[in-house]
């Protein structure tokens, strides 16, 4: 009896204690039934700046790897060109590009939206000038008498790029509007054109119904 109640101690000792395994002289505990859910799943990370440079320094690098990784991806499964920009807190760029070259991606670019960056030219232009109305005032103000013999150059010129700019934004926006009208005219154009088809064509078949025999034929009636 006394050596069943060891055995019987000794079991319930060792199911208490966490199972351990060694690897390379040190030992670490494994739990096998004691593993909480919550920990085992993954821990949401907050996004918030990194205060600690080194920190920083590592996880840019290593996230940096993961996007320029994820684009290749995106270039070998779905066959398309993919071009990646990175420029860190220091202002150094990394560029990475799969598929096409970086030249040729950005090439297309500008081509497709060459007309929205002529825009963004001009609004950047713009943003210190005074607007169009104002401008004039100022400008038949300056040269109006009696102020024209006061007028330096250099407000002639500052005049006269603000002018001009305001003449090209003008410009801009009229072609733009040219642009829509010619585009609202070719679709009415084509829509004119396919009614026209329909019409066409159910005259047509109206034209073979009224061939096809319906009518009896004529005859001619035989002198006696």
């Amino acid at each position: 009896k006394k050596k069943k109640k060891k055995k019987q101690k000794r079991k319930e000792t060792n199911k208490k204690k966490p199972k351990t395994l060694s690897v390379s002289g040190h030992q670490t505990q494994i739990r096998a039934k004691s593993w909480d859910k919550a920990a085992m799943g993954r821990r949401k990370l907050e996004i918030k700046r990194i205060e600690k440079q080194s920190s920083r320094q590592v996880t840019f690098s290593k996230r940096r790897n993961g996007l320029i990784e994820k684009a290749r991806q995106l270039s070998v499964l779905c066959e398309s060109s993919v071009a990646v920009l990175v420029v860190s807190a220091s202002g150094k760029l990394y560029n990475s590009s799969s598929g096409d070259s970086m030249t040729k991606m950005m090439e297309r670019y500008e081509m497709q939206h060459a007309h929205d960056l002529i825009m963004l030219e001009l609004e950047e232009k713009t943003r210190n000038y005074l607007p169009h109305k104002e401008l004039l005032e100022l400008v038949k103000s300056n040269l109006e008498e009696p102020n024209v013999g006061n007028v330096s150059v250099e407000s002639l010129n500052s005049m006269e790029d603000q002018l001009e700019t305001a003449l090209s934004v003008t410009r801009a926006r009229k072609a733009e509007l040219m642009m829509e009208i010619v585009k609202t005219l070719r679709e009415k154009e084509k829509s004119v054109i396919e009614e026209n088809q329909v019409l066409a064509s159910q005259m047509g078949k109206k034209t073979l119904e009224n061939s096809s025999g319906n009518n009896p034929p004529e005859t001619l009636s035989l002198r006696k």
